[in-house]
């Protein structure tokens, strides 16, 4: 659903940037609205292509949904050493047993319904997970979650802490086969309403 009201937006853009005699100030306004679209204050402050790619940095303010707190802890964090093992989805992620289940329930549930008729084949399935850096721990989570049938039901009442660690995994998820159906895009939106 996402991508059908995307895909044709950026379609545009391309086109318009392709055909564009100022590029570069183009797509600096447009990445600038983009972010805009969900309430994020963004400035460019370098925008250089290298090799194949695009170099783009940004400066961005306070989202307009993010309260004072939250802002804080985020620089906090942000200021604070980040250690490479920390960057792995963990099991320790100072949560309960019950809630590291419900998590690797959760993204069985995306796996499952992101293509409802195909049968699912574990091996496929670890190697895409694993490049999203999730560790062992929540890879047999999420490998006994898909043994059953995971009940739409799980969308209902999800911590919003749990929501906000589930949420940018279960989007890449979502994301495997570069399309987002209508349950996939259904869960996606309960786990946004639950961090709000």
């Amino acid at each position: 659903m996402l991508s059908q009201i995307v895909r044709p937006l950026v379609n545009t853009q391309v086109r318009l940037l392709a055909n564009s005699h100022t590029t570069q100030t183009t797509l600096v306004e447009t990445i600038a609205r983009w972010l805009g679209y969900i309430g994020v204050e963004a400035q460019v402050t370098k925008l250089c292509p290298e090799s194949d790619r695009i170099h783009v940095a940004l400066r961005v303010g306070k989202p307009d949904s993010c309260d004072d707190g939250d802002w804080c802890r985020i620089l906090n964090n942000l200021r604070s050493p980040d250690p490479q093992e920390n960057n792995r989805v963990t099991s320790s992620h100072n949560f309960h047993e019950s809630h590291q289940l419900q998590i690797a329930r959760l993204l069985a549930y995306l796996i499952q319904v992101s293509d409802p008729h195909q049968e699912i084949t574990w091996p496929e399935i670890e190697h895409q997970l694993v490049a999203l850096n999730l560790d062992d721990s929540m890879l047999s989570g999420i490998k006994s979650a898909l043994k059953v049938p995971q009940s739409p039901d799980l969308l209902k009442r999800v911590d919003p802490d749990i929501a906000a660690v589930t949420f940018p995994i279960a989007v890449k998820i979502a994301w495997f086969d570069q399309e987002i159906n209508s349950h996939e895009n259904h869960a996606l939106s309960a786990l946004l309403t639950a961090m709000k």
